[in-house]
């Protein structure tokens, strides 16, 4: 199986939940100015909301994506306030013809003080066996 990781990240989180991913499914975390140039059976993306929607950053890396090199999508981020990005990031996978796992892993997000010291050891680890149920 085919596995990439993509991520967006302003604080550092996604980094972080991207990276102990990587490391549970043994792949790189690449930030999204890494384009897919190879078949994937799943891309893990990690993104969170920004201004109550995706970035757009996340939202032309997912335009831009070929969907003869996509299996699916796996959602995952963190953030302060909102929740899951899943809708908005599905929005534009569906335009692509990219289907979406249902699951996706989302954790609270240190920001400007919020939530102080989010994703922790234990939002990491739960990331990781996350990833390891996603891929089988």
């Amino acid at each position: 199986m085919k596995i990439a990781i993509r991520y967006y990240t302003k604080t550092g989180n996604t980094k972080r939940l991207s990276e102990a991913i990587a490391s549970a499914v043994g792949a790189e975390a690449l930030p999204l100015s890494a384009p897919i140039t190879e078949p994937v059976d799943i891309l893990f993306l990690g993104n969170s909301y920004y201004a109550f929607s995706i970035d757009p950053e996340v939202r032309s890396f997912v335009q831009g994506l070929d969907k003869n090199k996509v299996g699916k999508i796996v959602n995952f981020g963190s953030a302060a306030m909102l929740n899951s990005t899943y809708k908005k990031v599905k929005a534009e996978a569906d335009k692509r013809g990219i289907p979406m796992d249902q699951r996706e892993f989302h954790c609270k997000g240190e920001f400007k003080g919020i939530h102080k010291g989010k994703p922790d050891e234990a939002d990491l680890k739960a990331a990781a066996e996350f990833a390891r149920k996603i891929i089988g």
